[in-house]
């Protein structure tokens, strides 16, 4: 990768793969050791800010909102719930990988203007799926950003995120009329039908890498009735 350092490397937990951040000037990468593709780069990440973007407004109005966003990544989504929820909400972030929560409060910290020093802010380190399964009626959104979305890369634990029963799992997770937003890096009609077979009402946006251009990524809005 012409002019990129490489700064630092992370096994994945229950992979073979490695996360590995790059730098080149102000700009960050982070790729997965054998994929030529990024898995997210700091100067495109509006479909990132949109998953919560367009999912906090469906909450909006209740008092002491609880927000899960499922990947720490640059923060970005992170950053994105806490300014699109009031002062009495939290945000809780899970991250499997704890290197990356170590980057996001070291040197990937300015990209999204260091969300993890917000005191609504609470990091879990550990297995998102692990989390919803434990929890009944706790969160009033989930944000998930696992993985490049239900066509998963690095962790087979993240299929179950995404099947019927872990579906099934979230809505026992979300109080009544809580949102489940999905982010993806491709559409998938087939994921949509098991949505609304799990019982959620659903809407399928579209969000683009930078305003107005770039890659154009999907976000799955379901409504736990």
């Amino acid at each position: 990768m012409s002019g990129y350092t490489v700064l630092s490397r992370a096994p994945i937990p229950g992979s073979s793969e490695d996360l590995i951040l790059y730098q080149r000037d102000d700009e960050f990468t982070i790729r997965i050791s054998g994929y030529v593709s990024e898995l997210m780069n700091s100067r495109m990440h509006g479909s990132e800010d949109a998953l919560a973007e367009y999912a906090c407004p469906i909450i909006a109005g209740r008092a002491g909102v609880r927000v899960l966003v499922g990947g720490l990544g640059m923060g970005f989504t992170l950053a994105a719930a806490l300014r699109s929820t009031g002062p009495d909400a939290s945000v809780t972030v899970a991250e499997l990988v704890p290197q990356v929560v170590d980057w996001n409060r070291g040197p990937l910290g300015e990209c999204a203007g260091r969300p993890l020093d917000n005191p609504r802010t609470r990091v879990h380190v550990g297995d998102v799926a692990a989390l919803i399964r434990e929890s009944r009626t706790n969160w009033d959104a989930v944000l998930l950003d696992v993985d490049n979305g239900p066509d998963g890369m690095t962790h087979k634990e993240n299929d179950w995120l995404y099947s019927h029963k872990g579906l099934k799992a979230i809505a026992a997770a979300l109080t009544p009329g809580g949102v489940l937003a999905i982010w993806s890096v491709d559409p998938d009609p087939k994921f949509t039908a098991r949505l609304i077979k799990a019982g959620y009402s659903v809407e399928t946006r579209i969000a683009r890498e930078r305003p107005g251009k770039g890659a154009k990524h999907t976000i799955w809005l379901a409504v736990r009735p």
